[in-house]
């Protein structure tokens, strides 16, 4: 029996008989020939069905094919320059193992399809060829992600998905019932990432986080995927060059694996090919001054929305790392300026080309008594913080960290417009299937 083999493998089988396994694609017929487009996963390749060559079984078998049928088909790898990716494959057999009906057919066609039907479809849509590009570069950022922290020595370290309260402020969590306790779904992982760090020294976790905001732009949705590293004995600055550092080997790693996925996309990437440290970085307080000068009615004080950051990355090829935002702003863990005590030593990364933030951090409180008076200022319930307390009380240290969501960095690196398709499937405001 012939080996069976992947699309992306059938350059090593070249004038060699294979197997592969898949689906319709597409199907052309030109007189006695047939064009089938197979999928299976890793690749398309064009199938040439000749009259002459096979059993009429088998020709009339592939002529009634319908989009998106199962098959199991047997063919020689033929070179040829003009076919897409450079082979394709001389059909001798086919196994249908499931035949779509045709008068319930496939219902995502060449056609243009709105997008809520798209996403009500969503279970299928991943099928295309944009979504598995997006897929692919997904994996490809989650990986490089890993791999920067495990090869600078960070121990990964999972935090819990039940959380007894919030970490990012109250309003935005997701209550669920505990047996007689109530709880909430993780909105980070960083206070049990602070607790990892004076264990291990460097940690990250890496896992799904969930905030019940009522938004629905293009940038939010309630449950994500965030990487958060921590480290002991850390400032801010250290926070801001670990953060530059992690976005250029991700982009740099998609540009080395992943361009086929990204010319599908249509990505520039002359646009990532500029993403080399060291990126630019001002103030709070710079920020602000720049966002009035260009109309902005933004006083100091207040945070940035989507349009303000919009603004202040115009004219940058790189990300914009912002820092020392108003305390009142900041979560209630972030440490203020020894300077500037109404500033936080936080930052945000602000990506290029009207994507926004992609990085939250910062130095955190180290300092018991003050960070026991934050709790109470944000009306905390301070019994669930009193392990988080600990961590001040037994070899207290400066450390700082990040979080980026991988959703916003799927987004910015695949020239996306909205979020919902970096995820497989996306859970948004009013929306919670497929």
């Amino acid at each position: 029996m012939p080996p069976i083999v992947e699309i992306r493998q059938v350059s090593e089988h070249a004038g060699q008989e294979v197997v592969l396994q898949g689906w319709l694609y597409n199907l052309r017929e030109s007189g006695k020939l047939l064009f089938p487009l197979f999928r299976d996963g890793t690749g398309i390749i064009q199938g040439v069905v000749v009259k002459s060559a096979v059993p009429p079984e088998v020709f009339e078998s592939v002529r009634g094919l319908t989009q998106e049928s199962s098959l199991r088909v047997t063919g020689k790898v033929r070179a040829d320059k003009r076919a897409p990716g450079g082979f394709e494959l001389d059909v001798v057999n086919v196994e249908v193992l499931q035949r779509v009906p045709a008068e319930t057919p496939y219902p995502i066609t060449p056609k243009d399809h709105g997008i809520e039907f798209l996403m009500d479809h969503r279970h299928l849509w991943l099928r295309s060829t944009r979504q598995r590009a997006i897929l692919g570069v997904r994996h490809e950022i989650i990986k490089a992600v890993r791999d920067f922290f495990d090869n600078r020595g960070f121990t990964l370290v999972d935090t819990p998905i039940f959380t007894p309260a919030a970490c990012e402020g109250t309003t935005t969590l997701f209550e669920v019932n505990y047996f007689e306790e109530k709880a909430y779904l993780t909105q980070s992982g960083q206070l049990y990432n602070e607790a990892a760090a004076m264990a291990v020294g460097k940690t990250y976790c890496f896992g799904p986080t969930f905030r019940a905001e009522k938004s629905k732009t293009r940038r939010h949705l309630t449950e994500f995927w965030m990487v958060e590293p921590e480290v002991a004995y850390a400032h801010l600055d250290d926070a801001m060059t670990l953060g530059e550092e992690m976005v250029a080997f991700i982009v740099e790693r998609v540009l080395e694996k992943r361009r086929p996925e990204l010319q599908i996309l249509e990505r520039n990437v002359e646009n990532l090919e500029k993403i080399k440290t060291p990126f630019p970085r001002m103030t709070y307080d710079e920020a602000v001054k720049i966002l009035q000068s260009k109309g902005s009615e933004i006083q100091w004080g207040g945070d940035f929305g989507a349009t303000d950051e919009t603004m202040l990355s115009e004219g940058s090829d790189k990300p914009l790392l912002v820092h020392r935002y108003p305390s009142q702003v900041k979560a209630f863990y972030m440490a203020p300026d020894p300077e500037r005590p109404e500033v936080a030593l936080c930052v945000d990364m602000l990506a290029p080309e009207g994507y926004g933030e992609v990085i939250g951090g910062g130095e955190r409180l180290a300092d018991l008594a003050l960070l026991e008076q934050r709790i109470d200022e944000h009306k905390l319930p301070r019994k669930a913080f009193e392990w988080y307390l600990d961590l001040r009380r037994y070899g207290t240290v400066p450390h700082a960290g990040f979080g980026m969501g991988i959703e916003r960095a799927v987004a910015w690196i695949c020239g996306l417009e909205h979020v919902r398709e970096t995820i497989p499937f996306a859970r948004m405001l009013n929306r919670l299937t497929p």
